[in-house]
C-alpha cells in the first residue's frame, strides 16, 4: 500500500500502535487532550490551507498576535518562533507534573523499574566524596560549576560528605560513570533516563520547577522563516528538504519525532526522510539557520537557550510548524544502592529546600524540585522508546 505524497509515491506507516494505554498517551503529547496546555493535533495537515493574517509566502503562516497558548490550531497554522516566545509556549506549568503524577499507571511501560535498595546492608554505598555528575550542556561543555554551586554546597551541609562535581561531555560518559560507580547522584537528560535505569543503576527522584512556575519542554518540528513550501511535517518528507535529529538517545531530538511524526502525520524517519544526526539540540538550530539543514525537530528550551546565547540568531528567523505538549525535564537522580541516610541528605538539599528568588535559581532557572515517580512521570517518555523499539544497550546512546 502506498500513499500518494504530492507526486512522490512512498510506503505508508509500517508501525501502527496497538496498545490503548500508549495511544492515549500519544494523544496527549500531540495536543488532543483539550487540557490546558493542549491543542490540536497535527496529523493531516493541507499544503492549501491559509489562515487569515498569513504572509503571501506561506497562506498558513498565522500572525503572532493569533497564537492561543491552550490551542495553536497547528493543523491549520504556522508561526513564527516570535509566538512560541511571546506566549511562553518553550514549557507547560506546575499542573502539567501534577496530572503526570496522578496518572493511574500500573506497571513500567517499557524496560525495568529503578533498582530497590539491598537488603544486605553490607551492599550499601558510603562514599566521601559524593560525585556529582552534570550532564552535558547543549553547547558541547558542561554547565559552569559557579552555577550550580550553590547545590553543591547545600549538599555538603546535609549529607556530611564532600561533594565534587564531574562534568561529561555526551549522554553515554553520565550513564558510564553512574554504572561504573564513579557517580553517586547528579542529573540526567530526558532521553537518556531509562538508559541510566537499566544500565547506570541511576533512580530517578525529582524534577526542577522554574522560578515563573512552568515546568518541562516542548518538541517543536522548526524551519527557516523564508521556508514558505514547508509548512507541515509532512513536508518533511520531500526529496528536497534536508532533516537533522540531534542523537539517536535524545528524547525530543529523536525518539519522540520517530514516535510522533509516524503516528499522527504517518512520516516515518528513516524511511519518509533521511535522519541527519547533527550531534545536538545547538547543532541543529545552527544548522537550520545557515541551511546545513531545512528543518527539524529540537527541544523548546533548549532552542530557547541557544537563541539567546547567539547573537546572531533572533526568534523571528524560524518558523514553528507543530508543537508537542509538554514532556518531562531530565530529572535528578541518585545510585540506587547510597545508605539510606546519604538518601535523606540529598533529598533535604533538593526536595527540601527552596531556591526560590536566589541566585542560584536565576542562574540555573530551577527555583524548586518536586519529587517524582519515575514509573508515572516518564510514562510517556517509555511509551515512545517502547514504540520505537528501543533496547537499553550502552551501544544505542
Amino acid at each position: 500500500m502506498s500513499k500518494d505524497d504530492g507526486g512522490r509515491t512512498r510506503p505508508s506507516s509500517r508501525r501502527k500502535f496497538l496498545v490503548a494505554s500508549g495511544a492515549a498517551a500519544f494523544a496527549g503529547l500531540a495536543g488532543c487532550s483539550g487540557g490546558s496546555d493542549g491543542g490540536d493535533a497535527g496529523a493531516g495537515l493541507d499544503d492549501s490551507d491559509g489562515s487569515d493574517g498569513g504572509e503571501p509566502g506561506d497562506p498558513m503562516l498565522a500572525d503572532d498576535s493569533t497564537f492561543e497558548y491552550a490551542n495553536p490550531a497547528w493543523e491549520e497554522n504556522n508561526y513564527l518562533l516570535t509566538a512560541v516566545a511571546e506566549n511562553d509556549y518553550f514549557q507547560g506549568s506546575k499542573t502539567d507534573l501534577e496530572n503526570m503524577q496522578n496518572r493511574d499507571i500500573d506497571e513500567i511501560a517499557h524496560g525495568e523499574p529503578p533498582q530497590e535498595l539491598p537488603d544486605d546492608e553490607s551492599e550499601w554505598v558510603d562514599p566521601d566524596p559524593l560525585i556529582f555528575v552534570d550532564k552535558p550542556g547543549e553547547s558541547g561543555q558542561a554547565q559552569y560549576q559557579e552555577s550550580i554551586q550553590p547545590l553543591l554546597d547545600r549538599l555538603e551541609e546535609t549529607t556530611g560528605r564532600s561533594v565534587e562535581w564531574q562534568p561529561v561531555d555526551s549522554n553515554a560518559a553520565t550513564v558510564e560513570s553512574f554504572r561504573a560507580g564513579r557517580g553517586h547522584l547528579g542529573d540526567i537528560s530526558t532521553g537518556t533516563s531509562a538508559f541510566g535505569v537499566n544500565l547506570g543503576g541511576v533512580v530517578p527522584f525529582a524534577d526542577p520547577i522554574s522560578p515563573s512556575g512552568q515546568f518541562g519542554y516542548r518538541l517543536l518540528a522548526i524551519t527557516r522563516a523564508d521556508e514558505d513550501d514547508i509548512r507541515s511535517v509532512e513536508d518533511f518528507a520531500r526529496d528536497d528538504v534536508t532533516v537533522a535529529h540531534s542523537e539517536p538517545a535524545s528524547n525530543s531530538g529523536h525518539q519522540a519525532p520517530s514516535a510522533l511524526f509516524d503516528q499522527y502525520f504517518d512520516v516515518t524517519p528513516n524511511e519518509d526522510y533521511e535522519v541527519n544526526f547533527s550531534g545536538g539540540h545547538d547543532q541543529t538550530g545552527r544548522g537550520v539557520f545557515v541551511s546545513d539543514y531545512d528543518a527539524g525537530p529540537i527541544c523548546s528550551t533548549c532552542f530557547d537557550d541557544l537563541i539567546q546565547s547567539d547573537d546572531e540568531m533572533n526568534y523571528e528567523d524560524f518558523k514553528v510548524v507543530w508543537g508537542s505538549n509538554p514532556f518531562p525535564p531530565g530529572p535528578l537522580v541518585r545510585r540506587y544502592d547510597l545508605h539510606p541516610d546519604i538518601v535523606d541528605g540529598i533529598k533535604e538539599a533538593t526536595i527540601g529546600t527552596d531556591w526560590t528568588e536566589t541566585e542560584y535559581a536565576e542562574n540555573t532557572g530551577e527555583a524548586e524540585y518536586i519529587p517524582i515517580d519515575y514509573k508515572d512521570v516518564f510514562h510517556d517518555i517509555l511509551v515512545i522508546q517502547r514504540y520505537n523499539g528501543v533496547e537499553y544497550e550502552s551501544g544505542n546512546l
